[in-house]
């Protein structure tokens, strides 16, 4: 199935001389399919690099003019593959963007924290960033009617919206997959960082964030449960979310002294890698989780959703020490809206307290009968 991405339009009317385009997102999301879609499609000679090649490495660290011009002779638009392989890669673009003005540039990444150490200082007002997921039901119902997607739904539940677990037939090759790029891929670009070792010990912190979904996460239970030190798992923790892997969700409170802010609730970015880590495909009907899984999805879509139309808004939880809470909270411009995510039909009441501390904000229930109106 062929879905277009949302962001493809984006980056098109970014394209444009003396400028740099930034694509970055999780490993296997689709970025390099993308990127020679809209390559082929511009109607101009351009090159292709792989960041990751020794070869590439060597020409570009050169920072040598006469080598770049060489380099580059003849082509209009340059796509920079996996450049946060690239030493100084911020310096090198730099100094094409400078000395080069007639090329347009785009450069590719999976990790957040390698590309902004590289590329954020050298490249201001220079660069355009711009961020891809997994598929996005929004980009998915394009492709499918609605009928579809309600058969479909159960099946991202668990296998989530990699664009190849899209793609394959059958639960045994989805499963496998998830597997295979998990164990490969998920943490190359953190294991790759200087002083990163200990591979099995970021997995079974993923473990544990993976049976908390929904629930606030303490770092010093964490750390006691892995042997490690609060700060160790702060940073294996904000790692995981510049490479894509987990979002944090953070306590909402403006209002009452009772409200809780100081713990953040931890996402996955999709649920097939959430149960791949966890090794567990079964079907909702045999789960105990599914509450969790609808929670986790719901706000990933929507994340994605406000990401890709630039909605600017704010998302939080809300929940009180006497333990009334609200699943997502959203903020703009001084309105709250309140979701609650309910798997079942029923319609949740809103938390008193809330109601008393936030008159003016709105509440709905998302559940199976309304959710397409919220991430779509």
């Amino acid at each position: 199935m062929e879905i277009i991405r949302k962001i493809e339009s984006r980056i098109i009317s970014f394209l444009e001389p003396g400028k740099v385009n930034i694509l970055y997102g999780a490993r296997r999301v689709g970025k390099t399919y993308l990127l020679k879609k809209i390559a082929n499609e511009q109607n101009v000679s351009y090159l292709w690099l792989n960041g990751e090649l020794p070869e590439v490495q060597e020409i570009l660290e050169t920072k040598n003019l006469n080598n770049y011009r060489n380099l580059f002779a003849g082509f209009q638009l340059v796509i920079i593959d996996e450049a946060q392989a690239i030493p100084q890669i911020g310096q090198i673009l730099k100094i094409i963007v400078d000395e080069l003005p007639h090329l347009k540039i785009i450069a590719s990444g999976s990790s957040a924290f390698a590309l902004t150490n590289k590329l954020g200082e050298p490249l201001v007002g220079r660069a355009f960033w711009h961020e891809m997921y997994p598929l996005a039901q929004l980009e998915i119902s394009l492709q499918e009617n609605i009928l579809e997607t309600i058969k479909n739904k159960d099946e991202r539940l668990i296998f989530g919206s990699y664009p190849e677990v899209i793609n394959l037939v059958g639960f045994d090759r989805k499963e496998e997959y998830l597997k295979d790029l998990v164990n490969a891929y998920l943490l190359k670009d953190i294991l790759s960082l200087e002083g990163i070792r200990n591979a099995s010990k970021i997995y079974d912190l993923l473990k544990l964030i993976a049976f908390q979904l929904g629930k606030e996460v303490s770092l010093n239970e964490l750390g006691t449960q892995l042997g490690m030190s609060k700060n160790t798992i702060e940073k294996y923790l904000d790692l995981l979310e510049k490479v894509f892997v987990l979002k944090k969700i953070t306590g909402f409170s403006k209002n009452l002294r009772k409200e809780i802010t100081k713990t953040s609730r931890w996402y996955f970015w999709d649920n097939g890698i959430r149960n791949a880590i966890i090794n567990d495909f079964k079907a909702l009907n045999l789960r105990n989780d599914t509450g969790e899984l609808w929670e986790n999805y719901l706000l990933a879509e929507r994340l994605k959703k406000n990401e890709y139309e630039r909605a600017n808004k704010e998302m939080y939880f809300w929940r009180t020490y006497d333990q009334q809470e609200i699943d997502c909270l959203e903020t703009k411009n001084g309105e709250i809206a309140a979701f609650e995510f309910n798997f079942a039909s029923k319609i949740g009441k809103i938390p008193g307290a809330f109601g008393s501390a936030y008159p003016n904000a709105s509440f709905q229930t998302i559940n199976k009968e309304n959710y397409l109106d919220f991430i779509v």
